[in-house]
């Protein structure tokens, strides 16, 4: 019986060790190969139009800078590579995001008031509206794409940012985590006392509320900023006339859209290269809220 009990142990720290090197081996190779799309993004960007051309190199080059003033300024002296297409990459970049921080904004504060609203309340269709959100939530935004564009037109939003921002108002995905994640750390006790005391609704969504959700806010911040600054497919249908109006993500297809002849894969690389760069700053301003806010809202009680 001892030996069979010795047994039993053998085999079963074997397997969780075969487990673990299985699981462990897995993520290595996933991160591995997102590491290494990054890595050949940053060394493109250093290399001219030609080396890539050639093929892959693992070394960087020394072209960063001739890239970056290509981009920014000129190739031949004169006009910027982007200037042929009537497009500014900083003006682009500003528009990216103004877009972005106005979505982000516009559906983490709503999407909370809802889940609040939800949360907190007790009334006859409440059941019914959080199943209703559910069912959108399943709905492809293409779906609705030829009507919310018509409509645009009808508005005469073509050529604005209102049309871009204004729909991350009504965001069921972002209103189902923040529900999850309220249902977890947010007693009804903590808003009752806040009544009590002659707190109002308002004061206390805004001096309460908002605190407390505040890693699920950050979480769901960093999605809906990095959703909405590479959006492309909306705005390539709602900024179609103002070359002013273009976001980065229509910029760079722009780029893409070049003759073989005009296409400059070193300018490209640059572009994508600092395109992503807002996104970097953005996640890890805020990264640090990640860990502590999807463990919190995943578990309820």
């Amino acid at each position: 019986m001892y030996k069979g009990e010795n047994r039993s142990v053998f085999w079963s720290k074997a397997y969780m060790t075969a487990r673990k090197i299985f699981v462990y081996t897995v993520l290595c190779i996933l991160t591995f190969l997102c590491l290494f799309t990054i890595y050949v993004l940053l060394v493109n960007s250093t290399r001219d139009n030609i080396s890539i051309r050639h093929g892959f190199s693992a070394v960087p080059k020394g072209e960063f800078f001739n890239n970056v003033y290509k981009v920014f300024f000129s190739v031949d002296g004169k006009t910027s590579f982007l200037s042929r297409y009537n497009t500014n990459f900083l003006r682009a970049m500003g528009n990216s995001a103004i877009v972005a921080i106005g979505a982000t904004l516009c559906c983490v504060y709503f999407s909370t008031i809802i889940a609040y609203g939800i949360h907190m309340y007790r009334f006859k269709l409440r059941n019914a509206a959080f199943t209703f959100i559910l069912v959108v939530m399943m709905i492809p935004t293409q779906v609705s794409t030829t009507g919310f564009v018509a409509m645009c037109y009808k508005l005469k939003w073509i050529d604005h940012f209102f049309p871009l921002i204004l729909p991350s108002i009504a965001a069921p995905v972002t209103f189902f985590y923040i529900k999850q994640y309220m249902e977890s750390v947010l007693p009804f006790e903590m808003v009752e006392a806040a009544r009590v005391d002659g707190a109002g609704e308002i004061r206390i969504f805004h001096q309460i509320v908002l605190p407390v959700m505040k890693p699920a806010l950050a979480v769901q911040a960093i999605f809906a900023f990095v959703a909405s600054w590479n959006n492309y497919f909306i705005p390539q249908l709602i900024l179609v006339i103002d070359a002013d109006k273009k976001t980065l993500p229509i910029v760079i297809s722009q780029l893409y859209s070049a003759s073989n002849g005009a296409l400059d894969f070193g300018l490209i690389y640059m572009a994508i290269f600092l395109a992503i760069v807002p996104l970097a700053i953005v996640y890890f301003a805020l990264s640090r809220f990640i860990m502590k806010g999807l463990t919190l809202g995943a578990v309820k009680g």
